[in-house]
């Protein structure tokens, strides 16, 4: 199938309309078939559990065209598992985790000409997302829910090249330590919006959150993970039941270990600590990872010796090589790699 006709390397990231999308609806203890359909909008009650209790959970994830032709998807059944973990915690049906993939390909496929073309930068960015849809007006779990899968393409993340990013250490917490930040919740985003808009106004790209019961430890910010460089190149991420767990991070301390040769530790990271590190950057779905040149802890400077230019040594090499796994440049890992069509 040919392409549609855009302008692959201007793109934003930003939602675009594709022709299809799945749903499946969940009634009487069951999910149902599903099916794909063109209709985009969502009809649900006024009172539908989603608008009262923000019970919706949701997914990210990208499909590619490698370097050979194909259009493929990436560790689709890891974002399958998390989005079960999310359901449990907020006591909503499981939907299965093959039928998650399954769908997931099926929807790719049928949209596969807003797959952008090797080369351009672009990926179509795939949104597994479940609400609870049924009228609820005391303060319990819904008893339907709606599944839902859309895609949209997206341009390059860094247009124009990479620039690190300026963060500040916030005063608002992220998550609590028995909370919900572990899990990928609409409510923790929304709970993240007026701490970014506040970064923003101020000349920040993001916040570093800590975590809340000490306030003397890296988290994560509103929706990447850290990854820190020491000065004799080992990876360092921080570690907590709070923080989301990044499919990109788990990709990528695999990459550091098993193709790059480097030391990984998983550990308690602790603010102080952070001055020491050469390098730091983020990590997720949408860049995979965003250098940081700079953070700023209540009007004290931490610069990293990678600087405001550049995209430091360590991270760069840890970049190329997950990009070109994804791009089939580099031989992925057995089961990295899901093949569409």
């Amino acid at each position: 199938m040919e392409k549609v006709n855009l302008d692959w390397s201007n793109l934003g990231f930003g939602y675009m309309k594709t022709p299809n999308r799945f749903v499946s609806n969940y009634k009487d203890g069951c999910w149902d078939k599903g099916a794909l359909t063109t209709d985009d909008t969502v009809t649900i009650s006024e009172c539908a559990g989603v608008l009262q209790y923000a019970q919706t959970i949701f997914e990210g994830l990208k499909a590619y065209t490698t370097k050979d032709g194909k259009i493929v998807t990436f560790r689709p059944d890891l974002n399958a598992a998390r989005m079960k973990d999310s359901a449990k915690r907020l006591e909503m049906p499981v939907y299965p985790e093959d039928r998650f993939v399954e769908n997931v390909v099926n929807v790719v496929e049928a949209n596969s000409e807003y797959v952008p073309p090797y080369g351009s930068g672009a990926t179509l960015y795939i949104r597994p997302y479940m609400f609870g849809s049924n009228p609820v007006i005391g303060v319990k779990p819904a008893d339907e829910y709606q599944f839902r899968i859309f895609t949209t393409p997206v341009g390059p993340y860094f247009k124009g090249g990479v620039h690190p990013l300026t963060i500040r250490v916030c005063d608002f917490d992220r998550a609590a330590p028995n909370g919900t930040g572990h899990i990928k919740a609409g409510l923790n985003y929304a709970m993240s919006l007026h701490a970014i808009v506040d970064a923003h106004n101020q000349g920040y790209d993001e916040n570093m959150y800590l975590d809340s019961e000490t306030r003397t430890k890296v988290e994560e910010t509103g929706g990447a993970n850290f990854i820190f460089v020491t000065k004799d190149n080992k990876i360092v991420t921080p570690k907590s039941k709070s923080i989301l767990p990044s499919i990109t991070r788990r990709s990528l301390v695999h990459v550091a270990k098993e193709y790059l040769g480097l030391e990984v530790e998983e550990r308690e990271v602790y603010l102080d600590e952070v001055k020491d590190f050469a390098e730091c950057g983020l990590c997720g779905t949408a860049a995979v990872i965003s250098p940081v040149g700079k953070i700023v802890d209540h009007g004290k400077e931490i610069c990293f010796s990678s600087g405001m230019n550049e995209m430091g040594k360590i991270t760069k090499k840890l970049y190329d090589t997950l990009t070109g796994i994804q791009m089939g440049i580099i031989e992925a890992p057995q089961g990295w790699i899901k093949v569409i069509k």
